[in-house]
């Protein structure tokens, strides 16, 4: 049996690996994020797939970068990836990886037991979809551990940075992690989704007043808002959330039929408004009293 093709940046197809809407200065404490959004699969990747390209991109929050794009135009920075989550998820530890996958032995350091790796979702996806395996035979350990510091160190080293250098500036850093969500799924028990998911970590990755703001400004626009459930932000939310010392994260999932054909991938003519009523979230949130979160909440209730 030939050995499994290895994919790398240096393929630069990759390259860069992600965008960075920087602007020259800043207006306010926000920085968004998508990081789900890549679009640019490997040509490797997909030889090494037993699936097709359409399949893959069923885990991709397609067009959320696209959708985000007034916002850059505002003075906030905005982030995205170019690599598909189907390749490499930066919304996972730097190593939660699933021992099944790799020909070869895991560093000791690996998370393999994380609930997430059960399902197939670890750093390195085993699965897209319902449960439909990605890869046709293992890949070398070398691979995933080159994904992770090509592509992986570099996205957070990047998001890190930002957030101290909007920290430093303004006393506080608000980082919107958006992403977007099938509007259904095979489970036949499964209520309808809302539009929109708002997650921060049940109450401890942002002050409550952002909560209480993207909450209130989202249905003020026509939208049903659900609150963690069944989203409460993954690892970019609970590891950069730090409330006490000024960091907050709230991540935003979108419902994709709010915008998008999830069959044919492509948008509908709601695409725009949606996108003009991002902005006007932004709008809101920046306008929030940063320097006195917890009082403005308590007044606000």
């Amino acid at each position: 049996m030939a050995e499994p093709e290895t994919t790398s940046v240096a393929d630069n197809e990759l390259d860069p690996a992600f965008d960075l809407a920087e602007p020259p200065a800043l207006t306010s404490p926000l920085f968004f994020n998508s990081p789900h959004s890549g679009r640019i699969y490997p040509k490797a990747f997909l030889r090494a797939s037993r699936l097709d390209a359409t399949t893959l991109r069923r885990s991709e929050d397609a067009f959320v970068d696209q959708l985000l794009e007034g916002v850059a135009r505002t003075g906030t920075p905005l982030m995205s990836a170019r690599f598909p989550r189907a390749y490499l998820d930066v919304n996972r530890e730097p190593y939660e990886l699933d021992p099944r996958m790799f020909e070869g032995r895991l560093p000791n350091f690996v998370n393999t037991r994380s609930l997430r790796v059960a399902g197939g979702l670890g750093t390195i996806a085993r699965v897209v979809g319902e449960a439909q395996e990605i890869y046709a035979a293992r890949l070398p350990v070398d691979e995933a551990l080159g994904r992770i510091e090509e592509l992986y160190k570099p996205y957070h080293r990047t998001l890190r940075r930002m957030l101290n250098k909007i920290h430093r500036q303004f006393g506080a850093a608000l980082l919107v992690d958006c992403h977007s969500m099938p509007s259904s799924s095979l489970a036949r028990d499964e209520r309808p989704r809302a539009d929109i998911v708002l997650g921060d970590r049940y109450g401890t990755s942002c002050g409550a007043a952002i909560m209480d703001c993207a909450d209130l400004t989202l249905r003020g626009l026509g939208y049903g808002v659900a609150r963690n459930k069944p989203y409460a932000g993954g690892f970019i939310t609970e590891h950069y959330g730090n409330p006490s010392a000024g960091f907050h994260v709230i991540q935003v999932e979108i419902n994709r039929a709010l915008y998008m054909d999830e069959r044919q991938f492509g948008l509908l003519p709601s695409f725009g408004r949606l996108a003009q009523d991002l902005l006007a979230l932004r709008d809101a949130l920046a306008a929030l009293p940063f320097g006195g979160l917890e009082s403005f909440s308590a007044a606000a209730e």
